[in-house]
């Protein structure tokens, strides 16, 4: 439902005291001196803030724009690619001093995206000088706490080199910037969005443009606090000069409530996206194959040990094997190492011939974008580089590395070559791109790329990616194209050219576990890798892969390790039992293909925590705890219908349960899968 309501007519002769905007369940007032306050009428919510603030505003060089004066609104239907829907555009001025802004704020609610409204600014400069502008903020908001130890629940989609959780319980003197560009050396990039929520209601903010943009979403709780700044904003590097007329226009950005946790809140973000027209890519049936990874031998290994381990990767029913980092002569010159591979291409070739002999498909690990300061490549193109406003390299310090610029001509033509060698000439069947690197570039100031503004090697990565998606599919057409941007949370905007995701290198089983929730959440149906397990905890938490649905992949040794590695990966005796089991499990119940019930528990109030998959009419539940002993609730189930549960994992029969919700006591440690499906 939408409505509008204020004290004048539409077309106000008089100031109008305050506008309502009521979108579904979202309720937007607005002021007359343009402060704001978004709450929700879903039944049982709090309100999320206690008094309209101000929202959106500038920080210039001598003072802060931030009470406008409302003098004139108006509303209309209308239609775009995104769907019908309603238009408010509202106006108003600030005086400060001498300085005059007009401020025009148009906030659009779209019939098929009930609970979210999109905003865009401008401000016009009505002065008689130029205003030096700072900062633009969108959606800053002081939103109220949950009373409890935890103050919030969180999903915050930026990147940071302390690799942290992308959902965090939120405390007192919590701070995170969520910096959408390049952070630190090789860290940057994610989901430009924040979400908050507690028990009873979330909130959703985020921008809605169809490239990377350099925005930050800072959340931010004092101390002495316990109310969450948030916040959509841009900071220029150096002040904008906004002369006498001009418009400063912020990008498009959104607002939305929900309950539940942040999972259909995402969705809902990953559909506006797809009707905006950025679209995801249908999963391949090959990414959902099994995966062993030879990094078990990492840099050093040799040919012998990949080819020794075949046959106990064929046993074990895995159908893809992974040649990672060490095979190539440096980053950037990426033709075979001559000590591995004396007879060069021609034995890199029979070694993925003889991949194919065991009747499993050949990945190649790769670093696209880098390139070694002492490569032949950059020898001989050193225009290729990346350069910072002062003229330096930008350096990609886990690879000792530069970068080159995704937008420049000589880069793309490179990757082309690139991509030919390893599919088309070596015979490789999907590409696993590495690094965090991979996820935001910087802007790039080298002179002979000639682009038309240095943030344009930022808005043009995603293409970047779509050109190695369209290579690498039109040599191979059901090539697997995994991105692994270790660490990061990805970019969104990188996610419609590959086709599988990945763990990308998780620090724990609970990173596994919430990774896997998001990219379901905003690709749907997609293939979601959980990385080799022996990143999960304790190296063998396979049921963090199995319960949400994921890819599960290994990277053991065998028979023996390589003598330079200090990791323990070898597949002993006992080890080999558990990873019989497992993999068996995998391949018979294939639960990375089927529906994943994101929306049924939140991950952050509800314990234990819980995932749902469906296949057919067969629920499996997964839950995790370190220590339960108490009653869980089996959401989802038919009304009146009857269902045998069963531990599927040990074969032990739990007895039967009634729907439409049903309660059951269980006792387990760190985690039980089960499934419940309709008696006969």
């Amino acid at each position: 439902m939408l409505m509008l309501s204020a004290c004048a007519g539409r077309e106000a002769a008089v100031q109008p005291e305050e506008v309502l905007i009521q979108h579904g369940k979202l309720s937007l007032q607005i002021t007359n001196n343009f402060h704001t306050r978004v709450s929700s009428t879903a039944e049982g919510a709090s309100p999320l803030m206690e008094a309209a603030l101000p929202s959106e505003y500038l920080i210039t060089k001598k003072f802060r724009a931030q009470d406008f004066m409302l003098d004139e609104r108006n509303d209309q239907e209308f239609t775009d690619e995104v769907g019908k829907g309603q238009r408010w555009t509202l106006k108003g001025s600030s005086k400060n001093g001498d300085s005059m802004i007009e401020k025009v704020m148009t906030v659009k609610a779209y019939d098929a995206f009930p609970d979210m409204l999109l905003m865009q600014v401008m401000y016009i400069n009505r002065s008689s000088k130029t205003i030096q502008v700072n900062k633009w903020v969108n959606h800053h908001y002081k939103v109220l706490p949950h009373q409890d130890s935890t103050l919030f629940w969180s999903f915050q989609g930026g990147s940071t080199s302390a690799r942290k959780d992308w959902i965090q319980p939120l405390k007192p003197g919590f701070s995170q910037e969520n910096y959408m560009g390049l952070s630190s050396s090789d860290y940057g990039g994610g989901i430009p969005v924040t979400n908050l929520w507690r028990p009873d209601v979330g909130i959703a903010i985020g921008h809605a443009e169809l490239q990377p943009k350099l925005i930050s979403l800072p959340v931010d709780i004092d101390q002495d606090e316990t109310t969450a700044s948030i916040s959509t904003e841009f900071e220029y590097g150096e002040p904008l000069q906004l002369g006498v007329g001009d418009t400063l226009k912020t990008i498009e950005t959104f607002v939305m409530v929900h309950q539940g946790d942040y999972y259909n809140s995402l969705a809902t973000y990953g559909n506006l996206l797809r009707a905006k027209g950025l679209d995801f890519v249908e999963p391949e049936e090959a990414a959902y194959e099994s995966s062993w990874c030879a990094w078990g031998y990492m840099r050093d290994f040799t040919l012998e040990e990949i080819i020794g381990t075949l046959p106990k990767v064929k046993e074990l029913g895995i159908k893809w094997v992974t040649i990672d980092d060490g095979f190539q002569q440096a980053e950037g010159d990426w033709q075979v190492n001559r000590q591995k591979f004396p007879k060069g291409d021609t034995q890199m070739k029979a070694l993925v011939d003889k991949i194919h002999s065991y009747d499993m498909k050949a990945m190649l690990w790769w670093a696209p974008l880098a390139a070694d300061p002492g490569s032949k490549l950059l020898q001989e193109h050193p225009d290729m580089k990346l350069l910072n406003a002062d003229g330096s390299p930008q350096y990609i310090t886990w690879w000792d590395a530069y970068y080159m610029s995704p937008a420049y001509k000589k880069t793309i033509q490179h990757t082309e070559e690139v991509v030919d060698l390893f599919m088309n000439q070596w015979g490789f069947d999907g590409l696993k791109m590495d690094g965090q690197h991979l996820n935001a570039v910087p802007p790039d100031y080298n002179p002979a790329h000639n682009l038309e503004h240095p943030e344009e090697s930022v808005e043009k990565l995603p293409q970047f990616f779509a050109q190695i998606y369209e290579n690498a599919r039109d040599i191979k057409p059901n090539a697997v194209i995994q991105n692994c941007p270790c660490g990061t949370c990805m970019s969104v905007f990188n996610m419609p050219y590959m086709n599988q995701a990945v763990a990308s290198d998780p620090l724990s089983s609970w990173q596994i576990r919430h990774k896997g929730k998001t990219y379901k959440a905003l690709l749907g149906k997609t293939a979601y890798f959980g990385d080799h397990v022996e990143l999960s905890d304790e190296r063998s938490d396979f049921a963090s892969s199995f319960g949400i649905g994921a890819v599960l992949g290994t990277k053991f040794t065998w028979p023996r390790e390589n003598p330079t590695v200090t990791e323990d990966n070898l597949l002993t005796p006992e080890r080999e039992i558990i990873w019989k089991k497992w993999f068996g499990l995998y391949h018979q119940k294939m639960l990375s293909k089927e529906s994943y019930l994101g929306g049924l528990y939140d991950i952050g109030w509800e314990l234990p925590e819980t995932h749902v998959i469906q296949k057919g009419d067969t629920l499996h539940y997964a839950f995790y705890n370190q220590d339960w002993e108490g009653t869980v609730r089996l959401k989802g189930l038919q009304n009146d219908q009857q269902y045998r549960v069963r531990d599927y994992v040990k074969g032990i029969d739990l007895g039967v349960v009634t729907g439409p919700e049903a309660e059951l006591p269980l006792a387990f440690k760190k985690n039980l899968l089960i499934e419940v499906y309709p008696e006969n």
